[in-house]
């Protein structure tokens, strides 16, 4: 991908160069950069900083020159030591922050977009700098993001040199794609011209095996049987030295092949990207030609892909008048077999940053690359939903490296590119799918026991059963076992009640939920897992006219309202009324020893009534609980004389007064 992306550079950084070539005393270093020569000039540059020469702009050119050439992460170090060293350049701090993001350092990188939006005298860089500070507020959500994908190295294919842009050829069914890894090195970042290779899967479906050869094979076949294709005296017709071609896309019936390929630099000084279109005829391939009205001889013009019913093309370009960088076109192929005017796909997919490698899944999805979108670092992968919102695809499939040239085969399946860490060397291609959905399978496993409130210990109650009740209403019954224990099936995102209920004995009532309990698939160890929640269900003896602390039972200073926080805790007990309705209560209130005693008589009455009154708005029959207030009559501690011990005092309790026969 960094020769297609960098093909251009040399155009525009004949400026930067300043009044140099006019005055003739252009380095070496100079000429090599102005052509896009970016390796070679990085090492003469390097030089320079050796030998202390213009050590502050030379760092800026290695710098530069790392970036035009798509290794922007390797420029922040230069970038830093020319600000360091005085440089005089104001777009210096944006592309050092854009290095920063490309090393996955977000929090420094927002701070200096931040900065530069703020003071920065670009107008091109000033709106990237804005969607950038923007853009720093999501990275912490994306880092975290994780889809159930697994990501494999295509070992067949890749090799220490660029392999991208794979397409299916549809009749065929071989994997057609770009590489770089024969021939001629290309001066612009020292890896070779891509030319386009295929190879035949032994095993399609999981694309392993078989071997890579030259697409021009192909063509080569066509010639040694005598057809229209063998009259050029022996010229390929794809991959012609000095020049990239990559980006293949074929019609549904694999006869038309549009591919994006670049002019050797002989008119230009430089190369620049078009596109082109051949057609199989006759049992050969013809002549690659441009394709009129499709490219802009003021831009690039690449990274094509038809539509599943081959009707829309679409590309990326970097021609005037779009949203910034490169945006994303789309043309519409006529009755005249002419494609339209293109249309840019406005301001919802392309931004001020760079979008580029469009993709189409069978489904008509639309997948594209790009680095102007909210993402980890240079490109990420993106999706467009249905209703038109862009969605990071995540990881493992975005890494902070460039992640592009997505190509579908079907729902969550393809193959994309990548240089991140790991790979062979430049960039490799990808196997993606989504991995078969690991399953959970919730139970409860719980016991019953009694509880000896003299003693605290707990026992263990035999051949009980407990009730299970879900939220839409659906019960289960299950048996304890003689050790107190049982065992039950729950669903997944699913709340239960689960009741132990016994005579002589208050409910035992807990509630379960399921509701995301539920692990990240990459934590769960088997296809199939069985998740078990813990349920301790005790039940305690009623015993008549036994004082029972409502803790937690508040009143505002000298008033007897309800509040929400005491609200809370009664509600508790109105659910313990609901489950034991054989018994009556009576809730009393107590005050501590301050203040006079009728007074507290009044206020603990007007409290307990206040708290009975609210138990009875719950559908609890009045006849089954009585207010009772006592003042300070009945104290905890009798010489109270800490807050706290005046605390204990000040209660809320409820005993059971009657247990009616069943």
């Amino acid at each position: 991908m960094r020769n297609l992306l960098v093909v251009c550079a040399a155009a525009g950084s004949v400026a930067l160069l300043g009044g140099c070539a006019a005055s003739g005393n252009v380095s070496k270093a100079e000429k090599r950069f102005s052509r896009g020569e970016y390796e070679t000039a990085i090492q003469l540059y390097k030089a320079d900083v050796a030998r202390g020469k213009d050590v502050a702009m030379a760092n800026y050119k290695i710098a530069e020159a790392y970036r035009l050439s798509n290794r922007i992460e390797q420029a922040e170090d230069y970038y830093k030591a020319a600000i360091d060293g005085g440089l005089k350049n104001a777009d210096a701090p944006f592309y050092h922050a854009l290095a920063m993001k490309a090393n996955g350092k977000y929090d420094e990188a927002a701070a200096r977009f931040k900065q530069y939006a703020e003071s920065g005298t670009n107008r091109n860089l000033i709106p990237r700098a804005e969607l950038e500070v923007q853009n720093a507020q999501a990275v912490s959500q994306l880092v975290a993001m994780r889809s159930n994908s697994e990501v494999l190295p295509l070992e067949q294919i890749n090799t220490p040199s660029a392999e991208f842009s794979a397409t299916i050829k549809p009749d065929t069914k071989e994997l057609i794609f770009a590489s770089g890894r024969d021939g001629k090195k290309y001066l612009g970042n020292g890896e070779g011209f891509n030319d386009l290779y295929a190879i035949k899967f032994d095993d399609v479906e999981k694309m392993t095996g078989g071997t890579v050869v030259p697409f021009e094979t192909v063509a080569k076949g066509a010639a040694a049987a005598g057809t229209d294709a063998a009259k050029d005296s022996g010229k390929p017709l794809f991959n012609k030295p000095g020049t990239h071609e990559a980006s293949p896309t074929f019609s549904p019936d694999g006869k038309m092949m549009v591919f994006a390929r670049s002019n050797d630099g002989s008119k230009k000084g430089y190369l620049s990207v078009d596109l082109y279109a051949s057609y199989f005829r006759g049992g050969a391939w013809t002549e690659p030609e441009i394709i009129r009205g499709i490219n802009n001889s003021r831009a690039d013009d690449f990274a094509p892909v038809l539509s599943p019913d081959g009707q829309t093309l679409y590309f990326a370009s970097s021609r005037p008048g779009g949203q910034g960088g490169n945006d994303i076109y789309k043309a519409t192929l006529g009755a005249n077999n002419r494609f339209s005017t293109p249309e840019n796909l406005g301001e919802q997919i392309n931004t001020p940053g760079n979008e580029n490698f469009p993709a189409v899944a069978p489904d008509g999805t639309l997948y594209f690359s790009s680095d102007g979108h909210p993402g980890l670092g240079k490109l990420d992968l993106f999706r467009v939903e249905k209703n038109g919102k862009v969605t990071n695809l995540g990881g493992p499939i975005n890494s902070t490296g460039d992640d592009f040239a997505p190509y579908l085969t079907g729902k969550d399946v393809g193959v994309f590119a990548s240089n991140r860490a790991g790979g062979k060397g430049s960039d490799d291609l990808y196997f993606f799918r989504k991995k078969p959905l690991k399953l959970v399978t919730f139970y409860v496993e719980g016991k019953v026991q009694e509880l000896d409130t003299k003693t605290g210990a707990t026992t263990p109650l035999a051949n009980e059963s407990v009730t299970i009740t879900g939220n839409r209403g659906q019960k289960q019954e299950v048996q304890v076992g003689p050790d107190g224990t049982f065992k039950a099936k729950l669903d997944t995102s699913a709340t239960y009640s689960l009741i132990a209920d016994r005579p002589g004995y208050f409910t035992a009532r807990q509630s379960v939920t399921t509701v995301g309990k539920v692990p990240p698939q990459d934590q769960l160890p088997n296809e199939m897992n069985d998740i078990s929640i813990p349920v301790t269900l005790t039940l305690n003896k009623i015993v008549v006219n036994k004082a029972i602390v409502v803790e937690n039972i508040f009143y505002d200073y000298n008033k007897a309202n309800i509040r929400p926080d005491a609200a809370v805790e009664l509600d508790k007990l109105v659910e313990t009324l609901q489950d034991n309705p054989d018994i009556t209560i009576e809730l009393s209130s107590h005050t501590d020893a301050r203040g006079k005693d009728a007074f507290n008589q009044d206020l603990s009455q007007r409290r307990a009534q206040s708290a009975v009154d609210y138990i009875i708005s719950k559908g609890i029959d009045k006849s089954r609980i009585t207010a009772r207030g006592y003042g300070e009559t009945r104290p905890v501690i009798r010489t109270a004389k800490t807050e706290a011990e005046h605390q204990r005092n000040r209660r809320t309790e409820f005993k059971v007064t009657k247990i009616n026969a069943r």
